[in-house]
């Protein structure tokens, strides 16, 4: 018996925002949206697909009436595949998102952000060439 990993779901106030940010984050497109829900992914998921093979998570942002209070105990790290890292990090505060400090501590090899609601992310290693 074996299950497969289809989505990572964040709780958040406007999941349209928050999918519009993460869709021009990770080129992305929204897949399924409904009151309240968006789902956005590289590739629309079906069952046979599901089933033969592992395949890249879908992100579903679902809107809840509370904020978020304290650091994430789980979240995603990303790594740039056209750009350094130091390129990457400004293109994302231009699209909103923020750096944060969780602890990390200086001269890491990552940066710690934040997207516009406050939920962190690492940018990683570069994967450019």
């Amino acid at each position: 018996m074996t299950s497969r990993f289809t989505e990572l779901t964040i709780d958040c106030h406007d999941p349209e925002r928050l999918a519009a940010f993460w869709c021009e984050v990770l080129d992305f497109e929204v897949i399924d949206r409904s009151e309240g829900k968006v789902e956005i992914g590289s590739w629309v998921p079906n069952v046979e697909d599901v089933r033969a093979r592992q395949m890249p998570p879908t992100l579903q942002f679902i809107r809840v009436p509370e904020g978020k209070t304290v650091k994430n105990r789980l979240h995603l790290d990303i790594s740039p595949v056209d750009a350094g890292t130091e390129d990457e990090v400004a293109r994302l505060l231009g699209l909103g998102a923020t750096t944060t400090d969780v602890g990390q501590g200086a001269g890491r090899s990552w940066v710690v952000m934040a997207d516009p609601e406050g939920n962190e992310f690492d940018v990683s290693r570069t994967l450019a060439p």
